[in-house]
């Protein structure tokens, strides 16, 4: 489908080279960790909204010889997630174009589905589950990972940066978008009649001077991009100023030794019935 057509269509965020950094930092080891318990050799997982495939390269080796099939409607995302594969010399990683709410499937052919920060940027979760329940079998796993923005924290805040972070969930939510996602995780789970459903949490924590590098990047590079202000200031969600106010705020939490920054999830496991 194409973004004008799609039900999960092209959202403000962007695809810009920081957000990418971003992405390519996450594995499943790290960001998979509640699902990889009950992943076995000879699975077949679906990795809806696999973005560039760095979770969905490990998900893929849990299930050798099984399958890993990841969907994504962005080519530039599956195209790095290909070439994610073929590096680590995965032969049963397969990556399709697509939209998570019409997907090309049959009924119940996965065992699992995981999708890790996908729900928050989709206007309708409830088709997306839909959807999924769709393609799993019987008795199969779904396991969700997203963003609790309310619960994410940077220290120390000048008394400015929680405004960015207020900034990013108004332009999320502008976008028909759900920031808080991670504890809605269960609710919505629920309510697409998953059953089994097992809800927990975790932290990503930010504090070496690699860390405090990286995220400091990030934020200039991605948050503050003309891309992001400019679409926050269209909204609402910022002026000129606060834009500034935070560039300085961020260049002065990078010298300070105490700079950390923590961002928290909602995790959910559950059963299609």
């Amino acid at each position: 489908m194409t973004h004008e057509t799609s039900a999960t269509p092209d959202y403000t965020m962007g695809f810009s080279e920081g957000f990418l950094e971003s992405l390519r930092r996450y594995t499943a080891a790290a960001n998979a960790a509640y699902l990889l318990p009950y992943l076995r050799p000879g699975l077949r997982i679906l990795d809806f909204g696999c973005g560039p495939g760095t979770i969905s390269v490990g998900l893929a080796h849990a299930v050798a010889p099984g399958e890993l099939h990841g969907v994504d409607m962005e080519k530039s995302q599956t195209d790095m997630a290909e070439a994610a594969a073929a590096f680590y010399g995965l032969d049963n990683a397969v990556f399709h174009g697509g939209d998570v709410t019409d997907m090309p499937f049959e009924d119940d052919f996965f065992d699992v589905a995981h999708c890790h920060n996908v729900l928050m940027h989709v206007p309708d979760t409830a088709a997306v589950l839909a959807e999924v329940k769709r393609v799993l079998k019987p008795g199969g796993i779904i396991g969700c990972r997203e963003l609790n923005c309310s619960a994410s924290f940077t220290y120390p805040d000048f008394g400015i940066i929680r405004r960015a972070w207020d900034m990013f969930e108004d332009v999320l939510t502008a976008d028909d978008g759900h920031p808080q996602m991670g504890k809605e995780l269960k609710s919505h789970i629920l309510a697409a009649g998953f059953t089994n459903v097992k809800a927990s949490g975790s932290f990503v924590t930010y504090s070496s001077p690699q860390d405090i590098e990286y995220i400091y990047r990030f934020i200039q590079n991605w948050f503050l991009s003309a891309e992001i202000t400019e679409a926050a200031i269209k909204y609402g969600a910022a002026t000129e100023r606060l834009c500034e106010e935070i560039r300085v705020a961020y260049s002065r939490w990078k010298e300070h030794p105490g700079a950390v920054i923590g961002v928290a999830f909602g995790e959910v496991l559950a059963n299609k019935p």
